[in-house]
């Protein structure tokens, strides 16, 4: 996978992408990510990629012609998702971060401000996301966790696969309790079935915990999950 990051601020992908599971993915060659600067496609000779809205109003808006210079030096086509980071956009999920990782090349665009001249997102956008409802002060910070949550998924990125197929959302429900070493903390014990070694009842009782927990911290999540997989889940859990 191919994702270019277009910013103003590219050292602040620094910290995430050089440590742990993006920065093995991109050494083993899983993932190949190109921060580029704004600024370096700016034709102001003060490197200046924002003015004053047309019409008036408060704040600044990102100018569009170092957005367009820069996509000359981006190899995409019409197969790209080119993503705009915008409040209007659809919130960020596990299904959307399934669908992403099916793209064989992903750009990322970060805005500050006001946001981006509109003409920007005319022109090359293909789809709009959001971490939430709020706002942060720029795309930077949505980019890194889209990203994150995108290259995990690439087969290779982690140690095993169930690792990321057992995540909380990708069933629909939240992630069952996890224990390690040692047995017995200050009288708390890890679970005896956890111990046994009977797969077919660890995988019961993981089920039954993520059912449980997902009842009652994100009950609606419940909804959103498709009746056959949820009466499966059910029958599992009474037996």
């Amino acid at each position: 996978m191919i994702i270019d990051i277009l910013t103003i601020f590219p050292e602040m992908f620094e910290g995430p992408f050089g440590n742990s599971i993006l920065k093995r993915a991109q050494e083993n060659g899983i993932v190949n990510i190109a921060l580029h600067d704004i600024r370096d496609y700016s034709n102001n000779k003060h490197k200046k990629v924002d003015d004053y809205p047309y019409g008036g109003g408060a704040g600044m808006v990102m100018k569009p012609e170092p957005f367009f210079e820069a996509f000359k030096h981006i190899d995409y086509n019409d197969e790209t998702e080119i993503i705009l980071l915008t409040p209007q956009g659809e919130p960020f999920n596990q299904e959307i971060a399934n669908d992403l990782v099916k793209k064989k090349h992903l750009v990322f665009l970060c805005g500050h401000y006001e946001g981006i001249d509109y003409r920007v997102q005319e022109h090359f956008v293909t789809k709009e996301v959001s971490l939430g409802d709020f706002v942060l002060t720029g795309g930077e910070l949505p980019a890194m966790v889209i990203t994150d949550a995108v290259v995990r998924l690439i087969p290779g990125s982690i140690g095993k696969e169930e690792s990321f197929l057992n995540d909380s959302f990708q069933n629909g429900l939240l992630e069952h309790p996890h224990y390690t070493r040692p047995q017995e903390i200050h009288g708390y014990k890890v679970p005896d079935v956890l111990l046994s070694g009977n797969h077919q009842e660890i995988e019961k009782w993981r089920t039954e915990k993520s059912y449980e927990i997902t009842v009652n911290k994100r009950p609606d999540l419940i909804k959103n999950i498709p009746e056959d997989t949820l009466k499966k889940i059910k029958k599992v859990c009474k037996e």
